[in-house]
């Protein structure tokens, strides 16, 4: 299967500073999410991956197009949000995202149709008409999102879509991306700073630190693995409960005020953890499975690993 994306020693450099340093891989999530620290090198590969930076030695491919030799034809294929707004202020939305359209390659009437069923889509269709430049931050981001999803991309960039929302037109924006994602017509790539919304919408992450790959990991199997990770606080435990998870095939950790950390082992459900508690008469007050699994990916990869978790 040809991958979404496929880095090939590519190196990106601004004077003698190298941004990217020969990144190589081959990615083919449905959605990945972008992580990594301002300077990493985020927002540079994404204008490289869209044929605005010229690589100084190496490649990366689009569903097998060279960036570098089949930039038009990758620019055909590709949506994109930036982070920044790139209005014409005084042009109205839906002109806007038409001309856009047009720019992709729809022809003029399409376009235009199309042009309106992104506004609709996003919640905009009774604001299509009104100047940009009168838009509230939370619809400047719905235009930017409209724009690039009309001519029908197969892979959409979004950088920092949730920037300077609020909290109720972050939901909103989060919703709409997830149902991008389940629709399974366009690959997508997001890149935030916000932990969250990556765990929210992405199934795989590529984390950048000093313009190197520092992670690159699946976070459905991550969340499997987690399941099997759990946290009990118990009353009335005894030794012969922990002898009895071991027993299980549980790996497990006795922490304080009767608290355990454990990980079930293929084939043990958490039933027959409460079966046992109740044989060894003991309570289990409360259990949850581990949390934060993307922040600890995360600081792991900045703490220095190197290359796939």
């Amino acid at each position: 299967m040809t991958p979404v994306i496929e880095l090939e020693n590519l190196e990106v450099r601004f004077g003698k500073r190298a941004i990217l340093k020969r990144l190589s891989g081959r990615y083919s999530g449905r959605a990945i999410g972008l992580l990594g620290p301002n300077g990493a090198g985020k927002s540079t590969l994404i204008n490289t991956l869209m044929g605005f930076l010229r690589p100084a030695s190496g490649t990366a491919r689009i569903f097998g197009l060279d960036v570098r030799r089949q930039a038009r034809a990758v620019r055909s294929m590709v949506g994109y949000m930036p982070e920044n707004d790139s209005f014409i202020a005084a042009m109205s939305g839906v002109r806007f995202v038409r001309l856009m359209a047009e720019l992709a390659g729809l022809p003029r009437e399409q376009a235009l149709e199309r042009a309106h069923e992104a506004f609709v889509y996003v919640g905009l269709g009774e604001a299509r008409y009104r100047n940009l430049g009168t838009y509230s931050l939370g619809m400047k981001q719905m235009a930017k999102l409209a724009q690039a999803v009309v001519h029908g991309p197969r892979l959409l960039f979004l950088d920092e879509p949730t920037n300077g929302l609020d909290p109720s037109a972050r939901q909103r924006m989060i919703r709409l991306i997830q149902e991008i994602r389940d629709q399974g017509n366009m690959h997508m790539i997001l890149s935030s700073h916000l932990l969250r919304d990556v765990e929210q919408t992405c199934d795989q992450v590529l984390i950048l630190k000093d313009g190197e790959v520092a992670a690159y990991c699946d976070l459905e199997e991550e969340r499997r693995a987690n399941r099997r990770f759990l946290e009990l606080e118990t009353r009335g435990g005894n030794g012969s409960f922990t002898a009895g998870l071991e027993g299980l095939g549980c790996e497990v950790a006795v922490g304080g005020g009767e608290r355990l950390k454990l990980v079930l082992p293929d084939g043990v459900e958490v039933r027959q953890l409460y079966e046992l508690a109740a044989a060894k008469s003991v309570q289990i007050r409360r259990l949850q499975h581990k949390r934060d699994s993307l922040e600890d990916i995360f600081l792991k990869a900045m703490g220095g690993a190197n290359g796939r978790l």
